[in-house]
């Protein structure tokens, strides 16, 4: 019986090799080996099954938005006009192709779906809702807030 990857268990080595590939994805295999006190080889055949099995999805650098000229870090809401398949799916492609958007999630509440955005400055957001959003079909009604702080934000799971 093949195991479905929600089947398979995470042992305490594994745990710890995915902590410190989430605190520096740069290790070497030497030495994430020497910090979950592996052989080399040994890390070397966990991490390429955490990798087949889809624990580790990517590996990517995280690029500090506001450097990179990204001021404004948004968050939308979205209600669709109708939840038939035709529009969701509509919506959904449009979502996943727009470079802005990091994050879209179809949510419950009163809102269909929560869009964290990042752009460059007012103007860019301007753009952004006018031209990109607001034309989807489908879309009926959208609610944008501007993030004034970042207090919190990390990829990293809390693995225990």
């Amino acid at each position: 019986m093949i195991k479905n990857i929600s089947e398979t268990t995470l042992d305490d080595v594994d745990k710890a090799m995915l902590r410190a590939l989430q605190a520096d994805g740069r290790l070497s295999n030497v030495e994430l080996a020497r910090a979950v006190n592996l052989s080399p080889p040994a890390t070397h055949a966990r991490l390429r099954r955490l990798e087949k099995e889809g624990y580790i999805r990517q590996y990517t650098a995280n690029i500090d938005r506001e450097k990179t000229g990204y001021d404004l870090l948004c968050f939308i809401h979205v209600s669709l006009q109708m939840h038939e398949l035709e529009q969701v799916e509509g919506f959904r492609q449009r979502a996943r192709q727009m470079p802005e958007v990091l994050e879209c999630h179809h949510i419950t509440g009163e809102y269909d779906y929560l869009l964290k955005v990042v752009l460059r400055n007012r103007k860019d957001l301007e753009r952004f809702l006018v031209d990109s959003l607001t034309p989807i079909p489908g879309v009926a009604r959208i609610h944008t807030s501007l993030v004034l702080t970042e207090v919190k934000a990390t990829m990293a799971l809390p693995l225990e």
